[in-house]
C-alpha cells in the first residue's frame, strides 16, 4: 500500500503487508514498482489522485489491474462520456468544453444559466462553482489556472432545486450488482462529500430508484468496470439525469458496505484479480434499518475561510449514525457530526430572500420546539409578520456593541442558520456571523435542507436511539 497521509485507517498493521508513506506521484510510485515488482497495481482504491497517474504508470510498462486507464480517461471526458450517453439513451444535463473564454460563451448561451463549471481531473471537485451569468463566467475563465485543450474546463447545465442520489456498483466487466441507492439530503449545488445522505432514500419513488440502478449497471457494462464505480445522480422534474461516472472507489463505499452487510472493496478486489461478479452470494436483502452519512467539517482550525458549503468539497471526515429509523439515525448522525441543536437554545437566522418561504416551516417547528428566534431585519420582519415572537439584532458590526457577533460569543446563540444568493460574495457581515459561530463550535447551516434535518431531530430525547452493535441491526428486527 502506497499512502501520503499516515493518519487514515492505513496505518493499521494488518491492512497490508508493506506500507510506503510516500506521495502518490508518478515518480514515487515507480521507484516503489521498480523495488517490489509486483504483478501489477491498483488504483482504484485511493480516489482522484490515483486515477490521475493510472494513464503515466502504464505509459511507463506499470501493470494497471481492474478498470484500464483507457477506461478512466472516458469518464473523465465529458465529450466522450456524453456521446456515450446518447448511444445509451440515458438522460444527462445539457453540457461542453471550453479551454478558452471565446470558447466557453458560445457554449454558455446555449446551455442557458445558470451553469457548473469546474476543471477536469480534479479533487474534491476543486475549483467547481454555480456561475449565474456572463459576469461571472467570465471572471471564472479569467482565474482558472492549468487550463488547456487536454485539461478542458467542463460547463453543464445546472439542475436548480434537483434532488441529488449516488450509487456505487461492483463490476466485472460483463455484469454489475448495485447494493443499494444514496439520497442526499441537500439539494444540488453541495458536493457529494459534504452533503448529508440516507439509505434507503426516504423520498425518492420507487420508478427513479430503478431507473438508477438500471443506469448504473448499464454504464458500468459499457465502460467495461472491472471493480468499483461510483455514479452521481440529479432527479429534476420527475427524470434522471446522470452526473458523472467516477471509475473507482468512494467515500460512501465504507457506509454502503456497514449498511447493506456486503464487504465491497474485498469483492472488488477479488473480481480485480479474476474472480467473476457470480462467484458471490451477494443477493438483494431487505434492508430493516437506516443508515445516515453527515460530515465533518475543519472549519474552526482555518480562521480565514469561509464555512459555506457549496460545490468544492470542504469536509476532512464523515459519521454516521444506524438506526431503525429515519430520524433516530440522522439524530445520531448530527450528534456525532457537531450540528445537534440543543432544545430550546437561541438560533439566529439571516436568510436570502429567494430562501425566505421555504425557511418560514422550518423557523416555525424550530419555534413550536421551544427556541429562541433571533434574526437580522429582513428575515426578522417576515418572522414577525408570521406571527412569531422573534429579537431583532439591530447592529451590524460596523455600527458599535452590542451586534451579532457579541451575541454569539456571549452564549446567547447556540445555532445560526445563513443562506446566501448565488454569486460571489464579498467579505461582509455574513462572512463574520459564519466565521464567529465556526470558532465558537456552534453550529452554523447554510442550507435549508440541513437545517431541516436538525430540525427534525431536535426534540428527540436520548431515549429515541437504540444502542447495540452494528449486526444486531442487520439481524434483528425492531422490537
Amino acid at each position: 500500500m502506497v499512502n501520503c497521509n499516515p493518519e487514515t485507517v492505513s496505518t493499521d498493521y494488518d491492512t497490508s503487508d508493506k506500507l510506503y508513506f510516500e506521495p502518490l506521484t508518478v515518480e514515487e510510485v515507480l521507484s516503489i514498482y521498480n523495488k517490489e515488482k509486483p504483478m501489477g497495481v491498483i488504483c482504484q482504491f485511493g480516489g482522484q489522485t490515483p486515477l490521475n497517474i493510472a494513464n503515466e504508470l502504464a505509459k511507463a510498462g506499470v501493470k494497471i489491474l481492474g478498470t484500464t486507464p483507457v477506461t478512466i480517461d472516458l469518464a473523465e471526458d465529458r465529450d466522450r462520456f456524453g456521446k456515450m450517453m446518447v448511444m445509451l439513451g440515458i438522460p444527462m444535463p445539457e453540457s461542453g468544453m471550453a479551454s478558452t473564454l471565446d470558447e466557453a460563451l458560445p457554449i454558455a448561451n446555449r446551455i442557458g444559466y445558470p451553469l457548473m463549471v469546474r476543471p477536469s481531473y480534479v479533487l474534491g471537485g476543486r475549483g467547481m462553482e454555480v456561475v449565474h451569468d456572463e459576469d461571472m463566467l467570465r471572471e471564472y475563465v479569467r482565474a482558472a489556472v492549468d487550463v488547456t485543450p487536454e485539461r478542458p474546463i467542463l460547463i453543464d447545465k445546472f439542475l436548480d432545486n434537483a434532488i441529488q442520489a449516488e450509487a456505487d456498483a461492483i463490476s466485472d466487466g460483463v455484469d454489475a450488482y448495485v447494493p443499494a441507492v444514496m439520497e442526499h439530503i441537500e439539494q444540488a449545488g453541495v458536493h457529494s462529500g459534504d452533503s448529508a445522505s440516507v439509505i434507503p432514500p426516504i423520498s425518492i419513488p420507487t420508478r427513479h430508484l430503478d431507473t438508477i440502478i438500471e443506469y448504473t449497471k448499464r454504464i458500468a457494462i459499457e465502460l467495461g468496470v472491472i471493480g468499483l464505480m461510483n455514479m452521481q445522480y440529479a432527479i429534476h422534474k420527475d427524470t434522471v439525469y446522470v452526473l458523472e461516472a467516477n471509475p473507482g472507489a468512494s467515500r460512501t463505499v465504507p457506509l454502503v458496505s456497514k449498511v447493506c452487510n456486503i464487504p465491497m472493496a474485498d469483492i472488488a478486489t477479488q473480481i480485480i484479480l479474476g474472480k467473476k461478479l457470480c462467484d458471490f452470494d451477494i443477493t438483494p436483502k431487505n434492508i430493516r434499518h437506516f443508515g445516515v452519512k453527515e460530515a465533518v467539517f475543519p472549519f474552526n482550525m482555518f480562521p480565514e475561510v469561509d464555512p459555506l458549503l457549496g460545490p468544492e468539497m470542504r469536509s476532512t471526515g464523515e459519521v454516521m449514525g444506524i438506526d431503525y429509523t429515519f430520524e433516530a439515525a440522522l439524530g445520531k448522525a448530527i450528534l456525532a457530526a457537531g450540528l445537534a441543536l440543543p432544545p430550546k437554545s437561541g438560533i439566529l437566522f439571516s436568510i436570502a430572500d429567494r430562501d425566505k418561504g421555504e425557511a418560514l416551516p422550518i423557523i416555525r417547528k424550530l419555534a413550536a420546539a421551544g427556541c429562541k428566534l433571533y434574526a437580522t431585519e429582513g428575515t426578522a420582519a417576515m418572522i414577525e409578520a408570521a406571527g412569531m415572537p422573534v429579537k431583532m439584532t439591530s447592529k451590524k458590526l460596523k455600527e458599535g456593541h452590542p451586534n451579532i457577533i457579541d451575541l454569539i460569543n456571549d452564549g446567547t446563540i447556540s445555532g445560526v442558520v445563513n443562506t446566501i444568493t448565488g454569486g460571489h460574495i464579498p467579505v461582509q457581515d455574513g462572512f463574520h456571523i459564519r466565521r464567529a459561530a465556526a470558532e465558537k463550535r456552534i453550529p452554523c447551516f447554510t442550507s435549508l435542507d440541513t437545517i431541516r434535518a436538525a430540525t427534525e431531530t431536535i426534540s428527540q430525547g436520548v431515549g429515541s436511539y437504540t444502542v447495540q452493535p452494528l449486526p444486531d441491526y442487520r439481524n434483528k428486527r425492531p422490537a
